[in-house]
């Protein structure tokens, strides 16, 4: 509706001092004359809204305005709610402005929409991690969180994963996301996006140098080219095997992601990936297809023991062979460390 995307842009346009017209009308779904013909709309309503033309033109409000929104929707409150379920402010530090934030809101609702919103609170938890994920090493995000919100340099002592060895980067930061209830620290090196694991980063200083981001890249797009190159990072090995029909909900919620579905693409594990359309061998085994980016990979189903057998390719029997030999030779010799004869 036209009053909604007023609105809407009225409310982005109070959060930033000049928002480009394609912006507004790429965010809002419609064209970018239509954008100008809102802003047509509000200047006649008496909001004191203008465009400016030119490269570093677009659509703003005279200084020092603002207006207090509280005609909220019934599901627009509830969506706030639920939001407040996620769990990210934890780690940043805001529980207390949350919350302070929420019964701001409350009060501000219309009576008949409150009691939806607080039964929303009561009624949806969201937990962002894994099952079985174990404990997560503490992360300090005050550092990395300053360096984001002042727009400076970062340096950082960072250790890759399974490295020993470790590196120090000045990055430029986008900002940092939350994913599965890990976060990760979205940053320019070298003019590169790059993604940094926030508890694999050692050491982080905030530099006295302004940031020096590419020009039109926002967080969201440098995250999504991230978040592009893993999963669609090419599988070149394909995998036939066999499950026994009693493992094969388990196998599937830990190899999901490598298992091929009907169309030859990897499905996802948090998803439920869709059941096999092969029915059980006799015997009670399942055929299943897999894909890895490399052969070693193919170790991941020795975690099965003999639940699982890799029919095809012999290259990947014979990586599972020598890898079930080493762990033999390994546990197999007789006394533990550190005992005698």
């Amino acid at each position: 509706m036209k009053s909604d995307r007023l609105l809407s842009i009225l409310l982005l346009l109070q959060t930033r001092e000049r928002v480009p017209a394609d912006e507004l009308a790429r965010r809002l779904e419609v064209s970018t004359r239509t954008i100008y013909r809102d802003v047509d709309a509000l200047s006649t309503a008496g909001v004191p809204v203008y465009a400016e033309r030119g490269r570093h033109g677009g659509i703003a409000l005279l200084p020092g305005f603002r207006t207090d929104v509280t005609g909220l929707t019934s599901d627009e409150a509830r969506a706030l709610f639920v939001l407040a379920a996620q769990g990210a402010h934890s780690a940043l530090g805001l529980d207390g402005a949350l919350g302070s934030a929420l019964r701001k809101v409350m009060a501000a609702l219309p009576a008949p929409h409150r009691p939806a919103a607080e039964l929303t609170s009561r009624r949806i938890l969201v937990d962002p991690d894994r099952w079985l994920a174990g404990p997560r090493p503490s992360v300090d995000l005050d550092t990395l969180g300053t360096a984001v919100f002042t727009d400076r340099r970062l340096r950082i002592d960072y250790r890759h994963g399974g490295a020993r060895t470790v590196n120090t980067y000045t990055v430029d930061p986008y900002g940092l996301v939350a994913k599965a209830g890990t976060w990760y620290l979205v940053a320019d090196r070298d003019g590169t996006a790059q993604l940094f694991r926030v508890d694999r980063v050692l050491e982080a200083a905030v530099t006295q140098e302004p940031v020096r981001r590419r020009e039109g890249v926002e967080l969201a797009d440098a995250w999504e080219a991230l978040r592009r190159q893993v999963e669609d990072r090419p599988a070149h090995l394909r995998i036939r095997a066999r499950v026994r029909g009693s493992r094969l909900e388990l196998f599937r919620r830990i190899v999901g992601p490598f298992v091929l579905d009907g169309g030859g693409t990897a499905g996802e594990a948090e998803d439920g990936p869709p059941e096999p359309e092969q029915e059980p061998e006799p015997e009670g085994w399942v055929p299943v297809e897999l894909a890895y980016p490399v052969l070693r990979a193919v170790r991941q189903l020795l975690q099965f023991g003999d639940d699982v057998e890799v029919l095809e390719p012999a290259a990947a029997r014979e990586e599972l062979a020598r890898a079930a030999a080493s762990v033999t030779a390994l546990y197999g010799a007789g006394a533990a460390p550190g005992e005698t004869g």
